[in-house]
């Protein structure tokens, strides 16, 4: 390590005074002009995680759903996964090291995490739209150049786009090609083979869908792969950018947590809509029914409708592959009571965070994950993958085999590295296609129990401690008592609370039989929570 040049180039990315900053599920994020230093120095980590790992790592420059002056980072492992959570650990050390220091905290990651400094290291690079984007790209570059390692910089791509790409580098090409042009291929091959099964008499012969982009890198990415799909698939791209702010009144996160429709975007009566976020990694649906009400389509109802198809090929292909939703406490009661009773498929809750989920997930033969807010994907383990593959080839029933071929096709049309909203999304067009069903039916699958999500602000997130998958208080003492006698009050009640990640607030969420007593219920535990968490301000108003 050359501790002249680390010295030198630090300078160029000085660390505001006081600044302290903690790398969450969605890596580091933070107000633009606070993250230059930080950018440098995941570019030196990146560099040290790859020599440990003797593989390709990624760093993404994003802040997804953020407004457009926020900015962040988070980096990829070689299988397209999340940071190990033991690295996150050395990230938010060397994010908040002085800079004199700077050179000790290296040293001691190398020490602990046993990294050769002698080994060869690659790194990959994207970033979103954001105007701070490309400058902070560059800082990245400066701290890989330090420490003298290869990096191909993809410029602008979508989070999951550069988590296709880590994976594919390092399977030495097994998931796919390491381009962008290998991404469009791959997944508009399987898709345009998908909904070639289609029978033309059942509905629709054009498949028309509004997607709003957020105002982000989902309309550019969008628009490249336009000329890949089949002719009959029309989609029209609204709020692309060239007009307004990313995620300003737009974009999933806009769309689920404010249940109504994006700006930019007309609604016409049962037609079908769908919002990605900012970076393009989660998708909700809605529509408008023709009495105007708004109905929105969230993560839960993707990953049973996934969740349904998938089980009706797993029967025909006649193999005991285990199923399994993978889900976290906001998943409407609904959704998981329609899941076990009805569908008759094993749902597991775990902590809120996508790496919770995806973890649990890789547990089963296919397993189904999705947040209620629209982000997740499907596993499928490597030895299921094998024997799916094996049977659309040599398969000699005639029903069996179409079954294999339609499931081989979803697994290549399944970024199964993280949740993507461009993959995700064609996956549920070609169910939707192939099972003849409107967004009107679809929706009434199931019908969600009204709920409510509020905000508690608190002097220490911390006094709150929660088990059983967040649902369940354990500290402060009497605070899970009273909300369990509020819960009785009403009918198909569930409530709970959980500390933010990244503030001091405390999330509460309460569903029941009418929106009214969602609403009442939601307060009260807020109230609770205020009074026996260490409100901070006025007390909750309903």
């Amino acid at each position: 390590m050359d501790s002249e040049a680390l010295k030198k180039y630090s300078a160029l990315h000085p660390k505001p005074a006081g600044l302290t900053l903690q790398y969450g599920t969605a890596g580091f994020r933070s107000k633009a002009q606070q993250l230059d230093h930080v950018m440098f120095r995941m570019g030196l980590l990146a560099v040290l995680r790859s020599k440990a790992l003797a593989s390709t790592i990624g760093v993404m420059v994003t802040a997804s759903h953020n407004p457009e002056e926020d900015n962040g980072v988070k980096l990829v492992d070689p299988l397209g996964e999340m940071l190990h959570p033991s690295w996150e650990e050395y990230a938010t050390q060397l994010a908040n090291a002085e800079e004199q220091e700077l050179q000790t905290v290296i040293t001691e990651i190398c020490q602990k995490a046993a990294v050769n400094q002698h080994k060869d290291a690659s790194v990959f690079l994207g970033r979103d739209t954001r105007p701070s984007s490309e400058k902070l790209s560059q800082a990245v570059i400066d701290g890989i150049c330090v420490l003298g390692a290869q990096y191909h910089d993809y410029g602008l791509v979508t989070t999951p786009q550069l988590h296709y790409m880590v994976c594919c580098q390092n399977t030495q090409g097994q998931y796919g090609k390491a381009t962008l042009e290998g991404y469009y291929e791959k997944l508009s091959k399987a898709f345009t083979e998908l909904i070639k099964q289609v029978n033309s008499d059942s509905g629709e012969s054009q498949r028309h869908l509004k997607i709003d982009c957020a105002n982000g890198i989902g309309a550019l990415k969008l628009s490249e792969m336009k000329p890949y799909f089949p002719k009959e698939v029309l989609f029209h791209l609204y709020n692309d950018g060239t007009k307004e702010k990313l995620n300003h009144l737009c974009g999933a996160d806009f769309v689920k947590v404010h249940q109504q429709p994006p700006r930019g975007l007309e609604l016409e009566a049962n037609e079908r809509c769908c919002s990605l976020d900012g970076d393009a990694d989660r998708i909700v649906y809605y529509y408008k029914d023709t009495s105007g009400h708004f109905h929105l389509i969230d993560g839960d109802k993707i990953a049973t409708l996934i969740s349904i198809f998938l089980k009706e090929l797993l029967a025909k292909v006649g193999q005991t592959f285990q199923l399994a939703v993978v889900q976290t406490a906001y998943a409407n009661g609904s959704s998981t009571h329609y899941l076990e009773e009805t569908l008759k498929v094993p749902v597991h809750c775990v902590k809120t965070g996508v790496k919770h989920l995806h973890h649990k997930a890789q547990q089963f033969d296919v397993g189904v994950y999705f947040e209620a807010n629209g982000h997740g994907t499907v596993l499928f383990s490597k030895a299921a993958e094998a024997q799916i593959r094996q049977l659309a080839k040599e398969e000699k029933e005639e029903g069996k085999r179409d079954a294999a071929k339609m499931l081989e096709n979803m697994i290549d049309l399944i970024n199964q590295t993280v949740g993507d909203a461009v993959s995700d999304m064609l996956v549920i067009e070609a169910i939707l296609a192939l099972k003849g069903l409107s967004v009107q039916q679809w929706d009434a699958i199931y019908t969600d129990l009204p709920n409510r999500l509020l905000r508690v602000q608190v002097a220490d997130r911390r006094v709150i401690d929660t088990t059983d998958a967040e649902r369940f208080v354990v500290t402060p003492a009497g605070l899970q008592e009273k909300i369990n006698g509020l819960v009785k009050k009403y009918k198909l009640a569930r409530a709970f609370v959980r500390p933010s990640g990244t503030e001091d607030v405390v999330r509460i969420y309460a569903e029941a039989d009418t929106q009214e007593h969602a609403d009442a219920l939601a307060h009260e535990v807020s109230l609770a929570v205020y009074h026996l968490a260490g409100g901070r301000g006025a007390p909750p108003r309903p």
